[in-house]
């Protein structure tokens, strides 16, 4: 069932849209279990979500098992944000959270233990996602579907998973 309301224009859910979207399995998963349906900041709700099963599960895991969770949640997320914006009726409503749990999954691969780390790979995935420079803007803005939704999410996780590994890389040189 698609629900084409003029969802673009309204940044919250009616009724009928919340309840297209919850009732299916894919609905839970690209809302990052309602941490997506936050009435402000969805998208920094769904980083925040986004830490608890990296500070429980992924931190500790071998870099493989890491890398082949994150190309599964990746995979998941483009199926549940594909099926989600559909019944939706648009492609990237900002309920749609699970592409920030993967990009957060992504800046804070292979980041040392400790808060200060966590919190910097929180605010750069943050930064890079709301700021979109090259090329995350243009994939934001010219690959559509669960991918488009994914993509430029996991790109703006590669750019702050690179500064990230700069500042690991000084702060080891400095001491």
């Amino acid at each position: 069932m698609n629900v084409t309301a003029t969802l673009p224009a309204r940044k919250t859910l009616t009724r009928e849209q919340l309840r297209v979207l919850l009732t299916h399995p894919a609905g839970w998963i690209a809302t990052g279990f309602g941490s997506g349906l936050a009435p402000r900041a969805p998208g920094t709700a769904g980083s925040l979500v986004a830490l608890v099963p990296w500070w429980f599960v992924l931190r500790g895991l071998p870099p493989a098992w890491y890398v082949l969770i994150l190309v599964i949640a990746f995979a998941l997320g483009v199926w549940a944000c594909s099926v989600s914006g559909k019944r939706l009726g648009v492609d990237d409503h900002r309920a749609l959270v699970w592409d920030e749990f993967v990009g957060q999954w992504i800046a804070l691969y292979a980041a040392p233990a400790g808060w200060p780390w966590l919190i910097a790979g929180f605010g750069l995935f943050r930064l890079f996602d709301i700021w979109k420079p090259w090329p995350i803007r243009i994939a934001d803005r010219r690959v559509h579907g669960g991918f488009g939704v994914m993509l430029d999410d996991a790109l703006a996780g590669m750019c702050a998973l690179i500064l990230m590994q700069i500042a690991v890389a000084i702060t080891h040189y400095v001491r």
